[in-house]
């Protein structure tokens, strides 16, 4: 059974604009997921149906193989933590750990457990010390990681994060990527990101959908979406810069195996041309 999945979704605004289009898409347990493409692609749409904030004009949306009701939607909003594109939309409390506390709160939780659950939450996410801070003094990147926490408070088993590393500098993104890599290393959580930053997809992604004008057009490995560089290019997406340098030495018959990550290429031009280095 599927964490999500999607069964021919669509969905379509008040002003008859279509954002969803037949859309099928499953996200299995303890998975990392990039939901790709360029701006207006439908990635924000898609994720607001995976804890009902949207509902869908047809088609269907599974939570661990059940239908999204008015009766269990609380239920759905636990399991499916959705962390928006911009914090300033999730954060509002006058302090970062009440801003933590209020999603544990409103489930009904006792005091003690609030608490415990705001204290590994900022753990988690890294900002134990921004505890008493008020959250709009604060960074873009704190900002998203108080997002973030406030999520993680409720304990979800999916996190669903819509263009995490917009507005991040260069070690903002470095520090998110490692944070995400360990959601799923150390905590068995099932990751689902947007991004039109192909670069960032190998370093945190095991399989990628790629959407264009509210579809999905492509699906696949790491392997199998960016070894099509024409179908990419068509939807106004790249290559990473690291596997397409490695497509082009092997192309010149430079025999290098594939890589997609710093470390990757490392290790592969190491082997290719130790003997000469």
């Amino acid at each position: 059974m599927h964490l999500i999945e999607t069964r021919d979704l669509s969905y379509v605004y008040s002003d008859h604009v279509r954002a969803l289009d037949s859309i099928n898409f499953v996200a299995p347990r303890n998975a990392r997921i990039a939901v790709i493409g360029s701006n207006g692609a439908g990635k924000s749409t898609l994720f607001k149906h995976f804890n009902g904030i949207f509902r869908p004009t047809s088609g269907s949306v599974l939570i661990r193989g059940e239908p999204i009701t008015k009766e269990n939607i609380r239920e759905v909003r636990k399991f499916v933590g959705l962390v928006f594109q911009h914090p300033d939309d999730q954060i509002f409390s006058p302090t970062v750990e009440q801003d933590v506390a209020f999603g544990p709160t409103n489930l009904g939780l006792d005091e003690e457990i609030v608490h415990h659950r705001v204290h590994e939450a900022l753990k988690i996410v890294g900002i134990e010390h921004l505890a008493h801070r008020v959250p709009h003094h604060l960074s873009g990147g704190e900002k998203k990681r108080v997002a973030i926490a406030g999520v993680i408070a409720m304990e979800p088993q999916v996190l669903v994060l819509d263009e995490p590393t917009a507005g991040l500098d260069p070690q903002g993104v470095s520090d998110l990527n490692i944070f995400i890599n360990s959601l799923s290393a150390k905590y068995g959580m099932t990751v689902i990101f947007s991004t039109h930053d192909v670069a960032l997809v190998p370093e945190i992604a095991d399989y990628i959908y790629v959407m264009h004008k509210g579809k999905i057009v492509a699906e696949g490995t790491i392997d199998h979406v960016f070894m099509q560089p024409e179908m990419l290019k068509s939807y106004r997406l790249d290559v990473p810069v690291i596997p397409r340098l490695i497509k082009n030495l092997r192309d010149s018959g430079i025999v290098v195996s594939m890589a997609y990550t710093f470390e990757e290429a490392r290790q592969s031009f190491l082997y290719a041309f130790g003997k000469r280095l």
